[in-house]
């Protein structure tokens, strides 16, 4: 699997794989190293891949950028506007 393709939650189940094998204790330290910058470059494409997608949710709703709730609207219904 191409890491670059792969949807988020398989880059996080591989994360998680990753720190299974690191914390099992027969895997050797030239194994750990290699399965942390594995993870790194993993951890990064998921940060860059949840920026992309706040960018894009603040581009559909621009309230959420704001750290605050969206101002409620009543509902008055199509033809029943005050």
């Amino acid at each position: 699997m191409s890491q670059k393709k792969a949807t988020i939650e398989e880059l996080i189940a591989r994360l998680e794989e990753i720190t299974g094998e690191m914390e099992h204790p027969d895997t050797g330290i030239d194994t750990s190293i290699k399965l942390y910058e594995e993870g790194l470059k993993i951890a990064a494409i998921c940060r860059k891949r949840l920026q992309d997608a706040r960018q894009k949710i603040e581009i559909i709703n621009p309230e959420t950028s704001s750290g605050q709730e969206p101002e409620k609207k009543e509902d008055y219904g199509l033809f029943n506007a005050p």
